[in-house]
C-alpha cells in the first residue's frame, strides 16, 4: 500500500528593502559549538613604517549563522563556483581580483 501525504506548498518573499549591498575581497571565519561568524572586508596595500608594505583590512560585513545555515550555504557557493567554472573555465587562486577584475 502507497501513501502519498498532501504536500502544502508555501509562498516564499524575499523583503530587500533594508538591503545594502558590499563588495569583499576578503573573509575571515570563526566559529564555536552553535554558531559560525563570517566576517567580509576589503584589504587594501598600503605603506608601513619605514616604507614597508602593509594590508590594512577594513571588515565591513559580519555574518552570523548556526551550522544547517552555513551548511546549505557551502553548498550554494560550491553550486555557483562550479556552474561558473563549467561555462567559463578553473578560476585561479593565485592573485586577488578587484571588483571588475582589475
Amino acid at each position: 500500500m502507497s501513501e502519498n501525504p498532501q504536500q502544502q506548498q508555501v509562498q516564499v518573499r524575499f523583503d530587500e528593502s533594508k538591503m545594502a549591498s558590499t563588495y569583499a575581497n576578503t573573509i575571515r571565519s570563526m566559529s564555536t559549538g552553535d554558531e559560525v561568524v563570517l566576517d567580509f572586508g576589503m584589504n587594501l596595500p598600503m605603506q608601513g613604517p619605514n616604507n614597508e608594505p602593509m594590508m590594512m583590512i577594513t571588515v565591513g560585513s559580519r555574518v552570523i549563522m548556526n551550522w544547517v545555515a552555513a551548511k546549505r550555504l557551502a553548498m550554494q557557493v560550491g553550486n555557483a563556483v562550479r556552474q561558473y567554472e563549467e561555462r567559463n573555465g578553473e578560476i585561479p587562486l593565485g592573485q586577488p581580483q578587484g571588483p571588475a577584475g582589475v
